[in-house]
């Protein structure tokens, strides 16, 4: 089977080919050939005929991605008729179905109307949209905040505002794709560690101009590990070679801290990092996404972070739904609890079977497997037996570590996860994997 990460994506030989055939002219008449038009059309889209790997995984009968479902049931999903238990989803807080969720979304529609029809610059700011952000700033303990669309909008504007040629920003190498292309779309120079690798970070650091602008981006809870960021040696390093700090909180936020701030409140920390973002799609039960910190910092990114400005804004049910999580988070430790105990009994049961679970130690909970083909195979075993796991393979992570992606929900019932532990002990054996 081909690996995703080494497919060649400029054109083969056969696949211009094919897509020649294709390029007639309206009168039926031959193609033109060797015109600089047609060259330059067969050099964007032949890399699409190449690229087989969907293709071939839809034959094998392994293809895992957008899975149709036809209803959701906290943590059941319904697809092709058959109930599935949902291992596989960033719900942390079990609030999706939650009545009180869906009933501040159902009064924001009837309120507001569906949608608010331009962006938060102009036409499509609501109080709900102020309101939302008073709550996020006292929740995280920063002086203001700022909600956009999507929390992959939040670190492609927050970062590509800020960082200017005088700049410098130094990226954990398995920090989220939007915080690698937030960097991108700055102007700086960018500069990666190996994952966790924070000897390598402060060598970096230390070669750094010390007039340039320096700002350190991590995850603070990693989506693929589980692992929490050494969140006090960076801080150490913040003070010692006066660079700034932006932690994504996305997968952190309801999980880790005393009320499910995150990161910085896991750690005590909070007065020592200068931004902290997030997202609404996990723990909070929506979508977008937010920055906090410093009122000056805010308003500036409020007047020019260009995904907030040209992108229409949350509409009003989904403000709503967030609104109505954070109170609920806050206010409902047992939830949180309850994610744990469930977190700890997953662990335990798949670490008990003999599956390599790496360095996890959130409800992120990843199943090592290694091959590709093997991690496509016991997804499929386990997908038809009634659990749903996501399959992580390059280039989201390297060839050599394949996993199934797991997560944990405070709403799981113990009978749940003992059956999806039942189900792979079974299939890890069979399959090899254990």
């Amino acid at each position: 089977m081909t690996d995703p990460a080494h497919k060649p994506f400029l054109p083969t030989s056969e696949a211009a080919g094919s897509l020649a055939a294709d390029t007639g002219q309206p009168d039926g008449s031959a193609p033109a050939r060797n015109t600089p038009e047609r060259s330059n059309r067969m050099q964007v889209f032949a890399k699409a005929e190449a690229f087989t790997v969907p293709r071939d995984l839809r034959a094998a009968g392994l293809y895992p991605y957008f899975q149709r479902i036809e209803e959701s049931r906290d943590t059941e999903v319904v697809i092709d008729g058959q109930k599935k238990i949902m291992i596989g989803s960033n719900n942390y807080m079990g609030l999706t179905h939650d009545p009180r969720i869906l009933e501040a979304a159902k009064a924001a529609l009837l309120k507001y109307g569906s949608g608010n029809t331009g962006s938060r610059f102009l036409n499509g700011n609501l109080d709900l949209h102020d309101q939302l952000e008073e709550d996020l700033a006292d929740w995280v303990g920063k002086p203001a905040a700022l909600v956009f669309s999507t929390g992959y909008q939040t670190n492609l504007g927050t970062i590509g505002a800020l960082i200017g040629r005088t700049d410098t920003i130094f990226l954990d190498k398995l920090d989220h794709a939007c915080i690698q292309d937030g960097a991108r779309l700055g102007w700086g120079e960018i500069k990666r560690f190996r994952h966790a690798e924070l000897d390598q970070l402060e060598r970096q650091l230390a070669k750094t101009d010390p007039e340039r602008g320096k700002l350190i981006v991590v995850d603070g809870v990693y989506s693929m590990e589980g692992d929490i960021v050494d969140l006090p040696r960076i801080v150490e390093l913040r003070r010692q070679y006066g660079a700034g700090i932006l932690i994504d909180d996305a997968h952190s936020l309801g999980i880790l801290g005393e009320t499910g701030a995150g990161t910085a409140e896991h750690f005590g920390l909070a007065d020592e990092v200068d931004l902290i973002t997030g997202t609404f799609s996990k723990s909070l039960a929506s979508i977008g996404g937010f920055v906090a910190g410093d009122e000056i910092v805010i308003d500036f990114l409020r007047n020019q972070a260009r995904a907030l400005m040209f992108s229409a804004s949350m509409p009003p049910s989904a403000v709503a739904t967030v609104i109505e999580a954070v109170r609920i988070i806050r206010s409902e430790p047992e939830r949180r609890e309850r994610l744990w105990e469930n977190t700890h009994r997953m662990m335990r049961g798949l670490r008990g079977l003999g599956f390599d679970l790496g360095a996890t130690e959130t409800p992120v909970v990843p199943i090592l497997v290694g091959d590709m083909t093997k991690t496509f195979k016991i997804w499929r075993a386990l997908f038809d037996a009634g659990v749903f796991t996501n399959p992580v393979v390059p280039p989201a992570v390297p060839p050599s570590q394949c996993r199934l992606r797991t997560s944990l929900m405070a709403t799981h019932t113990a009978e749940q996860i003992d059956l999806a532990l039942d189900a792979f002990g079974r299939l890890g054996k069979a399959l090899g994997v254990i």
